[in-house]
């Protein structure tokens, strides 16, 4: 049987916190041997539709990390974009209703402070597809264990990601699985797949705090010279 090597959790240029362009993410992913990405880009299903319609050599899956009003949840197999600061219960249905799956990334996250706590996801256990047990931007490993803890616990498939936001992070994490080509095949490879990865460290994420001060420095110095004109 074919395998492959899927990283489920990234971003490109179209998230307000990442610096990859298409072209490069692309070209980065192929020389990191993935064969399927999932784009996972911050309330945005953009990147991902535009990369899917580029030939990439990569099979694409459009997803969105979207804000909720409980923190953060991923939906997987997006043809729409699903608004943030909706409830954690009432965005896994929009997701359901397009097909798509309700993905947890990071849940027991020790820097970030957008993710479900233990009350949230205990609640919404029942309706979600899958719990992200590794995550290379965790500063702590115990933070990826109580999360393949908790999807064991639930009978969950494990879901793996770089949450690359730089060039340098595309390629640290994945999960090598059997081919699939639908979101319930996914479902039934990656309880068989074999989880890869190595964490970032601490200074990826001061880095990303730098490329968000500079975009948000472009994008205020091309507003200026707008009103300008």
């Amino acid at each position: 049987m074919d395998r492959i090597r899927l990283d489920m959790h990234m971003h490109t240029e179209y998230s307000r916190d990442s610096r990859v362009g298409l072209t490069d993410f692309a070209d980065l992913a192929r020389k990191a041997q993935l064969g399927a990405v999932c784009i996972t880009d911050h309330d945005t299903i953009e990147g991902g539709l535009r990369l899917r319609e580029m030939d990439s050599g990569l099979q694409v899956i459009v997803g969105e990390e979207i804000t909720t009003a409980d923190g953060e949840l991923v939906g997987l197999y997006l043809e729409k974009k699903v608004a943030p600061g909706l409830s954690a219960e009432h965005t896994i249905g929009l997701i359901h209703e397009q097909g798509g799956l309700a993905y947890v990334p990071h849940p027991f996250s020790r820097n970030r402070r957008r993710h479900l706590n233990r009350s949230v996801l205990e609640r919404v256990a029942p309706k979600l597809d899958v719990v992200e047990v590794f995550n290379a931007r965790e500063v702590a490993s115990s933070s990826n264990v109580r999360a393949l803890e908790f999807a064991r616990a639930h009978d969950l498939p494990g879901g793996v990601g770089s949450d690359s936001h730089r060039a340098i992070e595309i390629g640290r994490a994945y999960v090598d699985l059997a081919s699939f080509a639908t979101p319930r095949e996914l479902l039934v490879a990656l309880r068989e797949g074999a989880v890869t990865g190595t964490l970032s460290g601490i200074g990826i994420h001061m880095r990303t705090w730098v490329d968000i001060g500079r975009k948000f420095m472009r994008t205020r110095v091309a507003r200026l010279r707008g009103s300008v004109r």
